[in-house]
């Protein structure tokens, strides 16, 4: 088929524009070992439909593979680069509210750490929210079998929530799928009926916190404050089941989303409500989130991407609608643009 620039999740899949990987110069310090990062499990340019997307590592609720940029997964060589420079700097670079770490022990916590690591590097490539989705990537599944053999172990009671792109705010966040329906794919998958949304303080949300969390916002703040989607579901079906989203790719046209997406005002309210509440996506409990209720950029930020990761978490842990089925990363935009101004 998030946000993230905004907006800004993340993780759910969505269409995503193609984009021109840059190489990047190879980092000279702190270079993670390549050993322990994530393998994507799937390769780009897998039958392609002829109009910029190809299949991608996961099937949707139709049993069809989810449409994902040709170009997704990247090289191994950009992705490394980009990855060294990510966790160098502890948070990603082309989106830095955007934490992250790469800790080398085995433990589940580190392992998932790990992955989260790879899937907000992968999802805000070029900027924020713009990359590839996670459902070009096998890291759901990896993310399932580390909580699986964990259990299995006995290490541990519950199986830790699937990984997600919007990951969480946390230094170690194992949410690898939300965040990753931000720069996603075509059809973002299990797109379900969507809920609520917002993002801190990039292009694609992926999992932010704010410091400002001392007051819990009421029920009217939140209604009054929250990120409006500015698109509507159902625009311009093409008989598969996609509809035109809020964004143009780099083709000109708009990228496409299930066509359920986004969700009603009413679901996008009560989930992001409840999201709030709880101070994490109620679905995707590794995914942090705060909504401080000041004016600041940074405050405006962080709804947003309260927001996002909602919306890409609306029906479970990745399974939602994808960001640009919204105007999130416009309003970012434009927030960040006027704190320079």
């Amino acid at each position: 088929m998030l946000f993230v620039d905004v907006i800004l999740t993340i993780i759910l899949a969505g269409s995503v524009a193609a984009i021109p990987f840059r190489v990047l110069p190879p980092q000279s310090k702190r270079d993670v070992n390549p050993a322990l990062v994530p393998s994507f499990g799937w390769q780009s340019g897998v039958n392609p439909d002829g109009t910029g997307n190809c299949d991608g590592a996961v099937n949707g609720t139709n049993g069809k593979p989810i449409l994902v940029p040709c170009q997704c997964p990247p090289n191994s060589t950009f992705f490394l680069a980009n990855l060294n420079k990510n966790v160098a700097a502890g948070f990603v670079t082309t989106n830095p509210t955007v934490k992250l770490s790469f800790p080398t022990d085995n433990s589940t916590a580190s392992q998932l750490a790990r992955l989260n690591a790879a899937a907000v590097t992968l999802q805000n490539l070029e900027g924020p929210g713009v990359g590839c989705p996670i459902s070009s990537t096998t890291f759901s599944a990896q993310g399932k079998a580390i909580g699986a053999e964990t259990s299995t172990n006995g290490s541990s009671s519950a199986t830790p929530p699937p990984m997600s792109t919007v990951a969480s705010s946390t230094t170690i966040s194992s949410s690898v799928f939300s965040a990753m329906s931000t720069a996603a794919s075509t059809t973002p998958a299990g797109c379900g009926v969507p809920t609520s949304t917002s993002v801190t303080s990039t292009a694609v949300p992926t999992g932010i916190t704010s410091t400002n969390t001392s007051v819990s916002p009421t029920d009217d703040q939140i209604a009054t404050l929250a990120p409006p989607l500015g698109w509507q579901a159902g625009i311009n079906p093409d008989g598969t089941g996609n509809c035109d989203g809020a964004v143009n790719g780099t083709n000109g046209k708009p990228k496409l989303i299930p066509c359920q997406c986004p969700p009603d005002q009413t679901h996008y309210i009560a989930n992001l409500t409840a999201n709030i509440r709880a101070g994490h996506v109620v679905l995707n409990p590794t995914v942090q989130l705060t909504f401080p209720t000041d004016n600041s950029t940074a405050s405006q930020n962080a709804r947003l991407n309260a927001a996002a990761v909602t919306i890409q978490n609306l029906n479970g842990a990745g399974k939602g609608c994808p960001i640009v089925a919204t105007t999130f990363s416009a309003q970012q935009k434009a927030i960040n643009a006027e704190s320079t101004s």
